[in-house]
């Protein structure tokens, strides 16, 4: 039997540490094929590329590793990828990252990350999204690799249910080493967002998004409790966004 098939796309670009890191991991565990975006695609969400051209060129960054650069968002990388560059080859894992910053609670909405990981699910492929809440360029991520590789391995042994991607997110390296990973459920929190009025030097108006990320969740059994106290968490993810149980209701009260 031959080694797994892994595909590794990522949002911050083929060129950033994380996916360096996360396909020196891969390569432990099985054949790697990388498609990432030529250039940084942080909070694209699930965007894809319509009405405008799409780019694919090889990449040769990684040695004795297949890989390309896409013009495109996170999504398009995990499209083109199937479609395209794999052809009737299907990953046995698709992993995504590992992100510089978090995308605990409502940022997997907005992540792309997690985008490419959801696209995948949607795929029908086992997906992970790896997140380190640390946004430097140059995050340190050497107390992450073996917990990376441990969860992969498990996805890669035991599977994933359909439609399912996991959101992993890994606290920032510290003092104290790491104390364990939590399976929790995302945060109930969100992005209260300020818009910075400004003018450019020709007197033009321009806005500049700022704000805070408030969580309002007091419990310890969700993604922003474990990151605050230095345990990984992981939350599996759906793309089927339905409300189930307002279904009876809206029916008897709008038909």
């Amino acid at each position: 039997m031959g080694k797994p098939l892994i595909l590794v796309s990522n949002d911050d670009g083929i060129t950033s540490r994380g996916i360096h890191t996360l396909i020196d991991i891969m390569r432990e565990l099985g054949e790697v094929v990388v498609v990432a975006p030529d250039s940084p695609q942080s909070g694209m969400g699930h965007a894809i590329t319509i009405g405008d051209t799409l780019r694919l060129e090889e990449n040769t960054l990684f040695e004795g590793v297949e890989a390309f650069e896409c013009s495109g968002t996170p999504a398009d990388c995990v499209k083109i990828a199937k479609h395209h560059v794999l052809k009737d080859r299907k990953p046995d894992l698709v992993v995504s990252g590992i992100n510089h910053g978090s995308n605990t609670s409502i940022s997997v909405l907005y992540s792309g990350t997690m985008s490419a990981a959801i696209e995948a699910a949607i795929e029908g492929m086992p997906a992970i999204g790896f997140s380190l809440c640390d946004y430097s360029a140059t995050a340190d991520f050497s107390h992450v690799k073996e917990y990376v590789k441990t969860i992969a391995s498990n996805v890669l042994k035991n599977g994933l249910k359909k439609g399912v991607a996991l959101n992993v997110n890994f606290p920032p390296k510290q003092n104290e080493q790491i104390k364990g990973v939590r399976v929790c459920r995302q945060a109930h929190a969100r992005w209260q967002e300020e818009f910075d009025q400004r003018h450019d030097p020709y007197g033009r108006r321009y806005f500049w998004m700022a704000g805070n990320f408030v969580n309002f969740d007091t419990s310890e059994d969700n993604d922003e409790w474990a990151i605050a106290n230095n345990y990984i968490s992981i939350v599996p993810c759906q793309y089927d966004m339905t409300d189930y149980s307002s279904l009876e209701n809206l029916k008897e009260t709008l038909t």
